[in-house]
């Protein structure tokens, strides 16, 4: 499927194209006058007398050749809303026969700044696919031609949509593929290629970590044929040497729980326990595509969680970057020890503004959260509050989850400096997240986003059709815009 979108002079108002028009919340017709013959308005009027208004749009078939899309539009929409509509548009015309469309931007009604922008970005968003490995493709292009002058994208929202959408479906393609393709070596190889875009990459492999002594990191990854790497990903949008924002993601390519084997029902699904990673990974190409005007970084840790003769045991203890030491009682519980190490390398050689980790993290956040809400645990509140912020404007919604020193006597050992799991059972996320607040060690402004529930989704979303979401990629950079650029 390609989806084409072309912005053309005004042609002729009234046309024997397939139209897209916009009404108001109660699809009132009179002003769709201009636009189409009186025969097609009444028709469509009496129509709607008849129908349940309840929609956000109406199909109307005029011939074989001609449909009519009414798109209601309600007073105040958010402009996530709008992307929504765009979106919904997206999926009824996506199994229509006739795959070219008339978009008339001067139908829409209300004062919206950039209307058409953000529809359009949410009909792209959803219009994504992972079809690499299907060889029977059927190939089906859509073309939307917009015509009228209203809310016509300047080149620069242009440039900061195609920017968001490219970020997006470079996440939600790592998150997509398979584990036998995106493993570790590839991953590091993939990511090298982001220099084009104009980021700094730099790769320390199995030999550079074990003398940096990210033994967390390490461990993990010992079982596997695969290389262990931590990649650093560094965008300069400003001339001076300000503090970078830090993003931190965990690349755990494949999960297979390690000697804490999980069960094998769903075991396919761990493909994506990279996606925290992928997450960082789109922020950034976004960021450059984009000329973000700020210091930003990007740290991934990428490791394979597999079982072999030289995996990780339950009960063995390891030395961690920041020189804590950590006992593995379950070998399943290995993102927080990739996280462990990243966290302090980043604060150590960047000295951050903030570090924001993303991570799918723990299956309790899910039986918490859901799929509706990421959780969020941070150790400072203007952060926690800039985040949920910015999560609502895109509808990557966030809700803030407890930290409490009382949660560390749950993860303290007593033949380390902690053991990587609450061996007493309960508040699952919140020890996880515990237990990394323990590798901030210069009190940097911390938040930790727990996206397990909202990475992939086998039912689709309002902005994707089922798989990779790419969730926070639109969220962080939300964030980046309204308070740091």
């Amino acid at each position: 499927m390609t989806l084409k979108i072309n912005f053309k002079n005004n042609t002729s108002k009234k046309t024997s194209t397939n139209l897209v028009l916009f009404v108001n919340e109660n699809f009132k017709t009179d002003s769709l006058k201009k636009y189409i013959s009186m025969s097609e308005l009444n028709y469509i009027s009496d129509l709607l007398k008849v129908s349940d208004l309840n929609k956000n749009l109406f199909v109307f078939e005029l011939s074989s050749k001609k449909k009519i899309i009414l798109v209601s539009i309600k007073k105040n929409l958010k402009n996530s809303e709008i992307e929504n509509l765009g979106a919904e548009l997206y999926g009824r015309i996506i199994y229509e026969k006739n795959s070219k469309y008339l978009v008339n931007s001067d139908s829409i009604i209300g004062n919206y700044e950039n209307f058409i922008g953000f529809f359009l970005h949410g009909l792209k968003l959803k219009s994504y696919e992972f079809k690499k490995y299907i060889t029977s493709k059927k190939k089906k292009e859509i073309i939307l031609n917009v015509i009228g002058n209203k809310n016509k994208p300047s080149k620069s929202n242009q440039l900061r949509f195609s920017a968001l959408e490219k970020g997006t479906f470079y996440t939600r393609d790592l998150v997509s593929e398979p584990g036998n393709v995106l493993h570790p070596d590839e991953y590091a190889k993939r990511l090298n290629s982001l220099k084009k875009d104009g980021l700094k990459i730099n790769i320390y492999d199995d030999k550079k970590l074990k003398k940096l002594g990210m033994n967390a990191l390490l461990g993990v990854g010992q079982g596997s044929i695969r290389g262990s790497y931590l990649v650093t990903i560094e965008w300069k949008g400003l001339k001076n040497n300000s503090k970078p924002l830090a993003f931190v993601g965990k690349g755990v390519c494949f999960d297979t729980g390690g000697y804490s084997l999980k069960p094998a029902k769903f075991m396919e699904d761990m493909t994506y326990d990279m996606a925290g990673s992928a997450t960082v990974v789109g922020l950034m190409k976004n960021l450059a595509l984009r000329n973000a005007k700020i210091n930003a970084v990007g740290v991934v840790g990428l490791v394979e969680n597999m079982v072999s003769g030289n995996a990780q045991r339950p009960g063995d203890i390891v030395k961690s970057y920041s020189g804590k030491t950590i006992e593995i009682l379950n070998t399943d519980a290995e993102g927080r020890l990739v996280l462990a190490d990243a966290i302090t390398f980043t604060e150590k050689k960047f000295q951050p503004k903030f570090i924001v980790d993303l991570a799918t993290l723990t299956g309790a956040i899910i039986v918490s959260l859901g799929s509706e809400y990421a959780g969020l645990f941070s150790n400072n509140d203007k952060l926690s509050k800039q985040l949920v912020d910015a999560g609502q404007k895109v509808n990557e919604k966030l809700w803030r989850m407890p930290l409490h020193k009382n949660y560390d006597k749950l993860i303290n050992s007593k033949n380390a400096d902690m053991q990587n799991i609450n061996y007493v059972g309960g508040a699952g996320s919140t020890t996880a997240a515990q237990f990394l607040q323990r590798f901030i060690l210069n009190k940097t402004p911390w938040a930790h986003l727990d996206i397990a529930g909202m990475a992939f989704s086998k039912y689709g979303g309002a902005l994707n059709s089922g798989g990779a979401t790419g969730y926070g990629v639109r969220l962080l950079n939300q964030l980046i815009e309204d308070y740091y650029e």
